[in-house]
This record gives structure tokens, sequence and C-alpha cells, in this order.
């Protein structure tokens, strides 16, 4: 028997725990849909595969337009909006936090390329189609590359950490010039001929995110689907920042969502120690002080994380008047913020074992599934480097050099 999630369903006289702001209709869709995710949550984290009936609930939902410019059909939100949405969704599932955000990678892309007339008529389509985004364009992989012809490209290789390519309708792909080196990027429909989506992610967490293969055997790309190389200016190196928000903001999801499960088990389900001296386990000294404490760190790095969306949020509103120092600025707040998330993610969905109890530890409570998602996905940006940079800048005023990561 599998038991739902514990977490929504709240005791009386319960704190309000990190609810967000329901005014914004957007949000309160959100959440509806994050409150129907949760009752299937654990059996799709055990299961991994597709979450094909979500992904379909989300496109129904409207929200994959979020982001999409209201002259192109979208809602035309701001960034901060999805990055709150992708909390929520991480609050019950981190997979399907780390997806939404990551849907919006090429949709930002187009449109920070000014957009020229190809990117408009892609988010048209797109907002027209209600697309769900997936991506191969793994940086540290040079894994696939192309063969210039005199109308395109052919693309063979594959590309690993392909994220949602397992429900995407549309795909950015990126690869590199088999005789340069340079790297390019496209959009194209994952069912072209020769592309293959091998869906074989099998780590110990994010287990529905399809972050695993996809392979290329003689794949053309024709010359007006590549996108035209642009100068190296700010509003064109915000990227790194956008893929980073959404790693912080599942990180914060998480921990809040495992804190707010933990707290229900603990007040519904725990027993008190036997040399504790109190009758309910929630009176134990010690087990106030440690919920105290995990609150604490968790509101910490929540308000941490809420000033960095600000941060580019503003950058964004900036458009083409976006200065490198502006940029700059919203790097260090970005950083900063999914530092501290990380951390006390790590934290948190580790230490609510101990205050849970031994019980809370079987497979059928899924509670190990927060710590599992964390986990991973913070081995695919260490936390030393961003630290460093933000000591960098601190010591010397000098902001990160815009690359992958920062």
């Amino acid at each position: 028997m599998t038991v739902k999630p514990a977490g929504f369903e709240q005791p009386v006289h319960s704190p309000e725990l990190f609810e967000p702001d329901r005014t914004n209709p957007n949000i309160a869709k959100a959440t509806e849909l994050r409150d129907i995710f949760a009752g299937d949550a654990i059996e799709r984290d055990q299961a991994g595969g597709r979450p094909e009936e979500q992904i379909r609930l989300l496109k129904e939902s409207g929200l994959v337009n979020l982001l999409i410019p209201e002259e192109f059909g979208g809602i035309g939100e701001r960034y901060s909006t999805a990055m709150q949405i992708v909390r929520e969704f991480a609050k019950v599932d981190g997979s399907l936090g780390h997806l939404f955000g990551y849907h919006f990678s090429p949709l930002q892309n187009a449109m920070n390329s000014g957009p020229d007339a190809h990117a408009r008529d892609l988010l048209r389509r797109s907002a027209a189609g209600s697309w769900f985004w997936g991506n191969t364009s793994n940086s540290f992989s040079k894994s696939l590359f192309g063969r210039r012809e005199r109308d395109g490209v052919v693309l063979n290789g594959s590309r690993p950490f392909a994220s949602g390519s397992h429900v995407a309708d549309y795909l950015l792909v990126a690869w590199e010039d088999e005789e340069t080196n340079a790297r390019s990027i496209a959009y194209i429909s994952p069912t072209r001929e020769g592309i293959t989506v091998a869906n074989d992610w099998d780590g110990i967490g994010q287990r529905q995110t399809g972050s695993g293969r996809v392979f290329y055997k003689d794949v053309k790309i024709h010359a007006d689907e590549i996108v035209p190389e642009r100068p190296r200016d700010p509003i064109a190196l915000l990227a790194p920042l956008q893929q980073q928000s959404v790693l912080l903001n599942v990180f914060i999801g998480s921990a809040q969502g495992a804190l707010i499960a933990a707290r229900d088990y603990s007040v519904t389900k725990s027993r008190p120690w036997i040399f504790s001296g109190v009758e309910r386990h929630q009176d134990d000294p010690w087990i106030k002080r440690q919920y105290g404490e995990l609150w604490i760190k968790v509101q910490a790095a929540t308000a941490l994380a809420d000033r960095a969306l600000t941060a580019v949020d503003a950058v964004y509103e900036k458009g083409q008047d976006l200065t490198d120092a502006d940029r700059g600025t919203a790097a260090i707040a970005v950083a900063s913020a999914n530092v501290l998330a990380g951390r006390v993610a790590l934290e948190v969905t580790s230490e609510i074992f101990e205050v849970m109890g031994a019980r809370s530890a079987v497979r059928p409570y899924g509670l190990d599934r927060f710590w599992r998602n964390v986990r991973i996905h913070t081995l695919h940006n260490p936390a030393e480097y961003k630290t460093r940079n933000v000591g960098s800048w601190f010591l010397t005023g000098d902001y990160p050099e815009p690359g992958i990561f920062q």
C-alpha cells in the first residue's frame, strides 16, 4: 500500500507553511495542479519513466505559455512567477519542478534573440500549440557533431542529460562543428527522422525528468533553422541565470515540501522516545528545537531566493538596455541564493528522519525522494565554485565571467 504524501492535509491550528500568493491566478492554478500531482508523486518517483498525464495537465492549464509575451499569444508573466511555480511543484515532485523550469530555457533563449523573425514565428507556434519543450544541449559533452552541407548541417552522435526530451513537443539542440568545434543551436521536432530519445535516465533522484540520452543519426538541420550567432551582449548571456534559478527553486521547493511533510508526520504519526518523559512526540524539547532550527534555515534560504528572483526580474525588464554590471549583480544574487538553498535543502531533507523516527524511513511513505532529488541536483553544479565567485566579487568587485554556470 502506498501512502498519500503528507503535508497538504494539515492538522487543525496549523500555521501557514510557505503558502504562495494565490491572488495571482497563475499561481493559484499551479497550486491546484500541485495538489493533483501530490496524489501519485510517490508511485511515479519509484516507477520513473514519463509523467505524461502531468504534462498533459500542464499544457491544458496554459501554464506552459506563462512567459511567452502576449504579442505572441502567451500570458506574458514575470520570470519570478514561473520560478515560484517551480517551487510549488517541487514541494511534492522535484521532477515536475525541474521539467517545468527547464521548459522555459529554449523559450527564453528565443525571446532574448531580439527576437528575430524566426524566433517570433517559433514563439507564436509554441503558444498556439501549447508546446512543452525539452533540450539536448548539454555543454560538457562533446558528443554531437555537425557536418556542414550547402543547405544546412547533418548531425551525428548523442547528447546526455537531455531533460524533458522524453515528453517534449519541441527540442533545443546544440552541437559542435566537426571541423572547427564551433557551437551552434537550433529548434527542431523530436519526431524528425534519425532522432531517437532513449529515455534511459536511471539516477537516484529526479526520476521522471528524462535526463538520459538522445541519439542523432544523419539528422538534417536546415540552414534557416540554425540560430544566428549573437554578440556576447549582456542580454544574450542570461541563459545561465535562468538555468541556475531553476536549480535554486527546485532546492527551495524540495526543502519546504520535506519540512511540511515531516511536520505532518511528526504531529500525526510519530511516537515519543521512551526516555523523553513526554506523552506526545511534539512535546519533546529536542523535537521542538530541531524543528525550530529547520524552519529558520528554510525561511532564510527562501528569503535569499526571493531576493535573487527580484534581481532576475529586474535584468529581464531592462531588455536591450541591460549592462554588464546589471547582469553581474544578478549573477551574484543567484549564486549566493543557490549556495544556501542547496546546503539547506540537503540538511533538511536528511535531518527530517531524525525527528520523525524509524517508522518514517520506509518506502511506502516515499519521504526519501526529497533527499534523493536534492542530492542528485546539487551534483550538477558544485556549490564550491559558486561560493568562490561570490567571494572573489566581495574582495575585488569583479563579477563572474559569464559562462555555462555563472
